[in-house]
């Protein structure tokens, strides 16, 4: 019996014992992850208007629209804890200076350039949902908080494989080969 009670709270507690984060708590973290969204918002806004490909316009449009949504669906789940949306704190700015750096950088750049920083931009955005997943969330804040990192993670893969493509064709944005360093063949 107490086997399956245990097995019933599994959801709600970690294995170690952790203690569910308080709804302040949850709200806090959530609203790091909205920063984290309207940032990438903002960011794949950036890169629409910096790129020619129709195909690009479209994606980088599309996923802005769905960052648009995540952002609607963590905001109702702050207000719902009995937060605030957005509360800003020295965490949060250091989050948003992540989509602002490549905001810059896309500025000017060609396709390629602007699949790496966009790349890159997933990636941050990847880190800060991990980041809450290592919390003891409740179930059906865990719940959408890993069904959005699940599109995230679709979205950073296909960025990546544009990357690549973009970027067999362009090798601008590669780094330098290694130089290999032979031998000396200890003659005199």
């Amino acid at each position: 019996m107490v086997n399956e009670r245990k097995a019933n709270t599994s959801d709600a507690r970690p294995a170690d014992g952790g203690k569910v984060l308080s709804k302040v708590e949850t709200a806090s973290r959530l609203n790091e992850l909205i920063v984290t969204c309207k940032d990438g918002e903002a960011g794949f806004h950036s890169a629409a208007q910096g790129v020619k490909s129709a195909e690009l316009k479209q994606l980088f449009a599309e996923i802005k629209a769905q960052r648009a949504q995540f952002i609607g669906e963590l905001q109702s789940l702050v207000r719902s804890l009995g937060g605030n949306p957005e509360h800003t704190g020295s965490f949060i700015a250091k989050l948003h200076r992540g989509w602002i750096d490549i905001k810059a950088a896309i500025e000017g750049r060609d396709e390629a350039g602007i699949l790496v920083e966009c790349e890159r931009g997933e990636a941050i955005a990847k880190k800060a949902y991990k980041n809450v997943l290592k919390e003891t969330l409740r179930p059906h804040v865990r719940d959408l908080v890993t069904r959005q990192l699940d599109s995230i993670t679709a979205i950073h893969k296909r960025v990546k494989l544009l990357k690549d493509a973009y970027l067999a064709k362009d090798k601008r944005h590669l780094p330098p080969p290694e130089t290999q360093t032979r031998p000396s063949s200890g003659a005199a």
